[in-house]
């Protein structure tokens, strides 16, 4: 639930998913105007340096006049409020949002153009901020103001519509089973400081969990005699409820984890817990020390995700039951990271036409059909 507006006796206060103060100051007419202060509160915690702008706007006898219509301010809080709890990640909502404030906070939405756009995009590539980022507070403009249209009535442009940058290609990092067997044996060794760590690589290995979807697996969704790992749409990046299967890896490790839950924390519903109970959320740290133990560069978490699927591509199984065991949202994106692993299934469909080979003389093409008329020969003159 969002906070409550808090209003102090200096004029200033709290609005919710703002990172500033704000300040109430007159408007002239008997009214007031508010305005967010651009003083951030985890940097002014007792709101002095917030008191000290208001109350030179108040000396200065400067006066706001009251936009016309929905601020930037309105959309956010708006959409922040409505629409971001219903994703199932609404921390990166929130996170663009903060980025987005100090620029156009107090400005009103039908007064942003794509001059504005892009000199927002400039300023945040200028810090060194990724494509990846920008295009995500990008989005988040975008669908907001889309929202607000569709669900609020309000008549304002678009201008954040088709201003994407181009990303870098993806990461391809993925393991061979040599290197795989490094990772596991140092994590093995490191098993007395982080005794999960092992266990949640062989899970991930052998089902393509993302590393937030192992460390959040409660064993409520775990059926060891089904063999399954049932997912509601909340569970999961593309929303839709479904099933994985346990194979023989996944399981050895799922039984590891059952023993120990059953030695140190019984009443523990994750699968992944400390011995308190308490559910691992976060296994970087560990995770890098046991790469740099097995003398593995550039290695993350998720490169388990990619490692399931790469080596599935590579053992032939067809995309689209890769698509379906990553749970991608299409098999196009299936296709995109992980078909260039099996050119082989090019060379195989290019050679169905060898079944009619053409071949070149002086007279002509002379058209040779292999199979049961092996030998026919047709000659077609140019």
């Amino acid at each position: 639930m969002p906070r409550r507006k808090v209003r102090d006796q200096d004029g200033i206060f709290e609005r919710p998913d703002s990172p500033f103060w704000w300040a109430s100051t007159p408007d002239g007419r008997g009214g007031s105007t508010r305005r967010s202060t651009s003083v951030r509160r985890d940097k002014d915690p007792d709101g002095i340096k917030a008191r000290a702008v208001r109350a030179g706007w108040i000396e200065e006898g400067a006066t706001v006049e009251p936009a016309a219509g929905p601020t930037f301010d309105d959309l956010m809080l708006a959409y922040l409020r409505d629409e971001t709890p219903k994703k199932r990640d609404g921390k990166r909502d929130r996170c663009s949002a903060k980025a987005l404030f100090p620029t156009f906070t107090g400005r009103e939405l039908a007064g942003i153009q794509g001059a504005d756009v892009r000199g927002y995009i400039a300023t945040r590539t200028a810090a060194g901020i990724g494509p990846a980022c920008i295009n995500r507070e990008i989005a988040l403009m975008s669908a907001a103001v889309n929202w607000a249209r569709r669900e609020l009535d309000w008549d304002t442009p678009n201008p954040w519509v088709g201003r994407r940058l181009q990303e870098p290609a993806g990461r391809t990092r993925h393991l061979s089973h040599t290197e795989a067997a490094a990772l596991l044996a140092a994590a093995d060794a490191r098993a007395a400081r982080w005794p999960w760590l092992a266990d949640f690589m062989r899970l991930c290995l052998a089902t393509g969990l993302r590393p937030g979807e192992a460390l959040g697996l409660p064993w409520s969704r775990v059926d060891l005699g089904r063999r399954l790992i049932r997912f509601e749409g909340r569970d999961q990046k593309s929303g839709r409820a479904g099933t994985i299967p346990i194979n023989e890896s996944a399981r050895a490790a799922l039984i590891v984890r059952a023993g120990y839950r059953a030695s140190h924390c019984p009443g523990s519903e994750w699968v992944f817990c400390r011995r308190d109970g308490t559910r691992v959320a976060d296994v970087k740290k560990g995770f890098a020390g046991c790469a740099a133990d097995a003398g593995l560069l550039d290695l993350h978490p998720h490169d388990l995700r990619r490692t399931f699927g790469s080596w599935l591509v590579q053992e032939g199984v067809g995309i689209e039951r890769v698509s379906r065991l990553l749970r991608h949202a299409s098999v196009e994106v299936t296709a995109r990271v992980y078909a260039h692993l099996r050119p082989s299934d090019l060379a195989e469909a290019a050679a169905v036409l060898d079944a009619h080979r053409y071949e070149v003389s002086r007279s002509g093409f002379t058209s040779v059909t292999e199979g049961e008329n092996s030998g026919v020969k047709q000659t077609v003159r140019d």
